[in-house]
């Protein structure tokens, strides 16, 4: 074989070669699309606060984080997700606030109202806040499992021991809804 014959069959060989990946790149794209990537998400209208989510999780620090539905919550000066139960004085010190390990964070916006943040890296998903949050003020705080940290465990360990059933599988494209996105489900009343 000839230098120029050798050459040719070279870039066809290499044309053909970066076909088939391509066309197997897509296929393979397709039947991922169709049977579909699914996540672990957690209903916050089922989540009952156990803890669960801190001690369970198969990481270190669970990928379970709080998040705020900032649409939802009323800024209060008295949040019930920051503040301990009974606390006397409003002051930031840690003697005053709910979380252990201080991830919610409290800023003055004007008179009355305060914005709250959770700092991701700090927050550990024992619920505690989103318990306070709930008993005291009008709930904008819930736990989602973050999926950029979460290994997407085949049986999540977190859903196996959570009491009441809030931890599912859904599809990738309805993940990351927040509380004030959720339509909670009707209750049906005897007739």
């Amino acid at each position: 074989m000839d230098r120029k014959k050798f050459i040719n069959n070279s870039g066809r060989l290499v044309l053909l070669g970066g076909l088939a990946y391509l066309t197997g790149s897509i296929i393979y794209q397709r039947k991922v699309s169709a049977s579909g990537k699914y996540v672990w998400q957690i209903d916050p209208f089922k989540c009952t606060q156990c803890g669960r989510c801190a001690t369970e999780c198969v990481r270190d620090l669970s990928a379970v984080k709080c998040v705020h539905a900032y649409s939802l919550c009323g800024y209060c000066d008295l949040c019930g997700g920051y503040f301990k139960p009974n606390t006397h004085k409003l002051n930031t010190g840690a003697e005053s606030q709910l979380c252990p390990t201080g991830a919610l964070n409290r800023k003055f916006v004007e008179e009355p109202f305060f914005q709250y943040t959770i700092d991701e890296k700090l927050c550990n998903g024992c619920a505690k806040c989103v318990k306070g949050c709930g008993s005291f003020g009008n709930g904008s705080l819930h736990l989602q499992i973050r999926h950029d940290l979460c290994q997407n465990c085949n049986e999540c360990s977190i859903s196996r021991m959570c009491p009441s059933n809030a931890i599912s599988r859904v599809p990738i494209e309805t993940a990351y809804l927040i509380k004030g996105d959720f339509k909670k489900p009707a209750v049906s009343t005897p007739k």
